[in-house]
């Protein structure tokens, strides 16, 4: 988290942590150099913890860089994969489509963010990194942090 220009920790201890898409799609440029800067400041912040990218969010990151972002399919497949070879992938499996279900149903949360949340969950992450999510919300010892929420002000 950058505060005043400066990184500092969540906490000391190493801990698993899963990002969404937007942390990926503003690292990959996604929004401009600003919001890449912010980005790639964020990953810095938390290279010393275990972190974890669920399969949604590389699907998504895909359709991101070829719709909004305007990428070709391999220059977008080659950025996922990229991503995909640097962190543990968390597999979307019928486990997780049945607890999203259940966080959506529950919490109202769309459900794709509920993948999100419940495949973290299942993977024993401690955290989300999420723009778009509640920032705060806790489910199955996953919390929702907003790595954006200083630098948005």
């Amino acid at each position: 988290m950058r505060v005043d220009g400066a990184v500092t920790s969540y906490t000391s201890a190493e801990m698993r942590i899963a990002l969404d898409t937007n942390v990926l799609a503003y690292a990959e440029g996604v929004n401009g150099e600003e919001r890449k800067a912010t980005a790639l400041l964020i990953l810095r912040d938390f290279a010393g913890h275990e972190i974890m990218l669920p399969a949604q969010a590389l699907g998504e990151l895909f359709a991101v860089l070829t719709r909004k972002a305007k990428r070709d399919a391999a220059d977008a497949r080659h950025a996922v994969l990229g991503w995909a070879d640097s962190f543990a992938v968390i597999d979307t499996t019928s486990a997780v489509i049945v607890e999203a279900m259940e966080v959506a149903t529950t919490h109202r949360l769309s459900f794709w963010d509920s993948v999100m949340l419940a495949a973290a969950a299942q993977a024993d992450c401690r955290m989300l990194l999420s723009e778009d999510m509640q920032h705060g919300f806790t489910w199955r010892g996953v919390t929702i942090q907003n790595p954006f929420a200083i630098t948005n002000s």
